[in-house]
Order: C-alpha cells, then structure tokens, then sequence
C-alpha cells in the first residue's frame, strides 16, 4: 500500500505532465485538504520528492495569496542533462544526491532501471566504507566516470 506521502507525489506528477508547459501553481492547504493531510505533509512532499537533481525547480509564496510552483525542468538534448548532472555532483557528492541524479537518469530513459540500481549500490556508504572526509569525494569521481561512460556509451 502506497503511503500518502507517495500519492501526493504521483497526484503532483500527473497534472504536471498534462500541462502544456510542465508548471504547475498550487495552494499548500487546497491541496491538503484534497489528501486529508495537514500542510506539512505538502511541504515534506515538495522539498524531497520535487528538487534540483530531480528536475524540478520549485518557487513559493507565502501568505493569503500564496502559491507553490512547480515546474519541469526541459532539456533539449541528453547532454544538457547530463552537464547538468555533472554539476550538481562537483567536487563531492553525498548519497542522498547521488541518489537523486540516478533517479532522474532512470526518469528520464537515460538509465535503465538495473543501471541505476547497481549505481546506487556502488556508491552507497555500505559500499564505500571509508573515513567521512574521504567518502564524498570518492563518490563525485565515481559519479562522474560512470556518468562520463553511460553518456558516451549510448551515443546521440
């Protein structure tokens, strides 16, 4: 069984990709109320299911007027993706964004589902068993060779 946090992402998803632009506007405690949940709930949804590694770029006003908006982010060709990608790994890399890039490979049908999964767990801490000031890092480079290979082993 899906937990609400899980709807309230499909929901989300789901009129997104029917916009005709990718963005959405939607009131915090509108949407609440829809899912029975307190704003919060909406708030947890957004700020982990909606980020930057995910492709998605989030705005919000508060107050009696306010709104959240959410939209897709659009790239004309899988390089932009990937460069883009490249950026959000830099220098170092924690899991959780590691985690988030592989997702929106897998999103995006630029990784296959058992790409992503063996990534993840090559990246994971349970794999890198190193001291913390040396995990990141190691996970950017690793990130960035299997990103560099996956880009240039399916061509465009």
């Amino acid at each position: 069984m899906s937990s609400i946090s899980d709807i309230i992402e499909r929901y989300l998803k789901k009129i997104i990709n029917e916009s005709e632009d990718g963005v959405i506007e939607i009131k915090r405690s509108e949407l609440a109320d829809i899912f029975q949940c307190v704003p919060s709930q909406i708030n947890y949804v957004i700020s982990t299911r909606f980020t930057v590694e995910k492709g998605y770029i989030v705005e919000s006003k508060r107050g009696g007027g306010g709104f959240i908006r959410i939209q897709k982010v659009r790239y004309k060709n899988r390089h932009e993706i990937f460069d883009e990608m490249l950026s959000y790994i830099g220098d170092a890399v924690t899991q959780m964004t590691a985690e988030h890039v592989i997702f929106r490979l897998m999103e995006e049908d630029l990784m296959t589902k058992r790409e992503g999964l063996l990534m993840k767990r090559l990246i994971s801490r349970e794999t890198l068993q190193l001291p913390i000031p040396l995990r990141d890092p190691v996970r950017a480079r690793m990130m960035k060779v299997l990103l560099t290979t996956l880009l240039t082993s399916k061509g465009e």
